[in-house]
């Protein structure tokens, strides 16, 4: 037995110091659903699993580099280029860039964590 043939949800854990301001990007921009809310925590749906936002993390201004935060969240999306302009009318940067395995949109959450949309119809996925 491995701890994946015992998974059932999987999660995320997002330690912010702009708390509010990340919820409502997460919430109200990216448009992930609540799921509940605790003192100092909120559960969003994030596909099949969850994105838990909490406080006791870091903000910078601009992004943080690799050696601050290692992790990216990347958001699967059926048009990338479609959601970064979605995104753009909402006020988030977002820089779209072709690469030779995939097309990408990098924009930032409000703490200065590195978010990215890619397209889920790249055969990788398939």
């Amino acid at each position: 037995m491995t701890i994946a043939d015992e998974l059932i949800t999987p999660g995320l854990i997002l330690g912010t110091e702009r708390f509010d301001d990340c919820v409502a990007f997460y919430r109200d921009i990216l448009g992930l659903p609540v799921w509940f809310e605790k003192d100092g925590l909120v559960c969003l749906r994030f596909g099949s699993g969850y994105l838990m936002i909490e406080t006791g993390g870091h903000a910078v201004e601009g992004r943080k580099s690799n050696r601050m935060n290692p992790t990216m969240l990347r958001f699967n999306v059926a048009d990338v280029r479609d959601c970064a302009e979605t995104l753009r009318t909402q006020g988030v940067a977002v820089e779209v860039t072709q690469y030779e395995w995939g097309l990408v949109g990098t924009f930032l959450d409000p703490d200065g964590n590195v978010c990215e949309l890619k397209d889920a119809g790249d055969p990788f996925f398939a």
